[in-house]
């Protein structure tokens, strides 16, 4: 008889889950509180504009197509399109650097505008090669809380380059060191808003980042970031697994040290498995609070939130692209305010993502749909009304004196979305985009693991856990769980 699964949570690490373990011979059901799937990759439709809610930023495409290929959807239905450049970058003295992913142009990008040698540019990118390709095997596609891990050769070949890791450094120390340009070094700290985190503390192996970027490439799905979760979504149910949305589940059944199902509307589901795609924070707190919770690991320090202003522009700007940056003067200061005052900054980098710029029908004719988003602290009880009424002024001033057009007179329609909505719409504990930040030498072993040490039969998958928060690890944490489970459960 085929184990019964349920997994918590439509998310993109809970899709993954489910395809996974649906192909492999298990019934599955999703239990989803939203009406739709996807959790923060998701969209919606304001006015005549379309915005894709959360995610925007796409690489390794490859890890959705080799989930749709367990349900036999050939690649070629997830048409995506390889951008030739990652970003435009705005900075707050007046330079502009578009980065482009062809090295050459790149190259005559960083010297004109920069006055730099691009060869010490592309001998940084080598050694973030060298150290992405060394490590992701062991701490992005292999579970960290299993013994066998540290018998393979991914891992000797991990422990082979700790010398050239950086282990001791912070990504700003040696971005300091190696590039010395202030505008290389806050373009390269950058990147550490990948995971929520801060490049003046986070170790410095975070600088294998910019290799998904310089050396894979970025893409963008030809019909917006909503079909990473429409296809998904596609492929799950072909697969046969069975989604239950606007049910809320209030907790995780136990007996005798076993998972037994789960609580949904006053009823009992019972299960083999459950899988939590859900925060493990709230997932202890709310669905186990009668389970003794892992108080170190949920006491660890969370990533960044964030403020987005989803605005319908009623205007085209030839100067901006799919992905824009507007940098802070002060880029230390800036991240000081967010994880250790835990308040709002006064001039933030700002990021502008316009799909509209490759999906035209995003915006009416001659507009674009702009996601603004800044990076701000988790909600801890904050004034959240007050720092989006400072944020949208500070943001429309920066924003209209580098692109030279005050912007408050292009907005058509508006909405806005806070860390209390991403705490409730999400269960993001405070609203935390990537779980843990991984501010910390040691965080990758701070996660917690994609199974239950204490419950039989008890998983976690997504953002909260090994190996950590965005779409491309959101995936390996579906098949780094459902791996686990073919071991100890088929």
């Amino acid at each position: 008889m085929k184990k019964k699964v349920i997994i918590i949570g439509a998310g993109v690490g809970g899709l993954a889950t489910a395809i996974r373990l649906s192909h492999a011979g298990f019934t599955v059901d999703i239990f989803e509180s939203n009406e739709y799937p996807g959790g923060k990759l998701s969209d919606f439709v304001q006015g005549n504009y379309r915005f894709d809610a959360g995610p925007s930023l796409f690489t390794l495409p490859h890890l959705v197509q080799e989930l749709l290929l367990l349900a036999k959807i050939s690649a070629q239905d997830f048409p995506v399109i390889k951008l030739e450049k990652g970003c435009h970058y705005f900075y707050d003295d007046g330079i502009r650097l578009n980065a482009y992913h062809d090295q050459k142009l790149f190259g005559e990008e960083l010297q004109k505008k920069l006055g730099v040698d691009p060869q010490i540019v592309f001998d940084y990118l080598s050694s973030a090669q060298k150290k992405y390709e060394s490590t992701a095997p062991l701490f992005l596609e292999s579970s960290l809380h299993l013994p066998k891990t540290y018998f393979s050769k991914k891992t000797l070949k991990g422990i082979l380059a700790m010398p050239s890791l950086n282990l001791f450094e912070t990504m700003n120390q040696q971005n300091v060191r190696d590039l010395k340009n202030p505008h290389l070094v806050q373009f390269f700290n950058r990147f550490a808003t990948y995971n929520g985190s801060n490049p003046f503390v986070a170790p410095a192996i975070l600088n294998m980042i910019p290799h998904l970027e310089h050396g894979i490439g970025t893409f963008f799905p030809k019909h917006g970031m909503i079909q990473i979760t429409n296809s998904l979504m596609a492929a799950a149910e072909k697969l046969g697994v069975n989604f239950h949305f606007n049910k809320k589940v209030n907790a995780i059944k136990v007996e005798s040290g076993r998972v037994k199902g789960i609580g949904v509307d006053e009823k009992i589901i019972l299960a083999d498995l459950v899988v939590s795609n859900m925060d493990v924070h709230p997932t202890y707190r709310k669905l186990l609070s009668d389970q003794k919770a892992p108080e170190g690991l949920l006491a660890q320090e969370k990533s960044s939130s964030a403020i987005i202003f989803y605005w319908g522009i009623k205007h085209q700007f030839s100067e901006m692209d799919l992905h824009n940056i507007f940098f802070s003067s002060n880029y230390e200061e800036e991240f000081d305010y967010i994880f250790k005052r835990k308040e709002l900054y006064n001039d933030p980098t700002i990021y502008v993502n316009i799909s509209s710029k490759y999906l035209p029908s995003d915006a009416p004719a001659n507009c674009e749909n702009w996601f603004v988003m800044i990076n701000v602290p988790g909600n801890i009880g904050q004034d959240w009304d007050d720092y989006i009424a400072r944020a949208r002024v500070n943001i429309l001033a920066k924003l209209s004196r580098l692109l030279k057009q005050s912007i408050e007179p292009l907005i058509e329609n508006e909405s806005v979305l806070d860390p209390r909505l991403i705490e409730s719409k999400t269960s993001s504990f405070g609203g935390a985009l990537y779980g843990n930040a991984s501010n910390n030498r040691y965080a990758a072993f701070l996660r917690h693991a994609n199974f239950s040490s204490k419950i039989k039969g008890l998983y976690f998958c997504g953002g909260s856990v090994h190996p950590g928060g965005g779409i491309p690890l959101c995936l390996s944490s579906g098949k780094i769980v459902s791996e686990i489970i073919l071991e100890r459960e088929a």
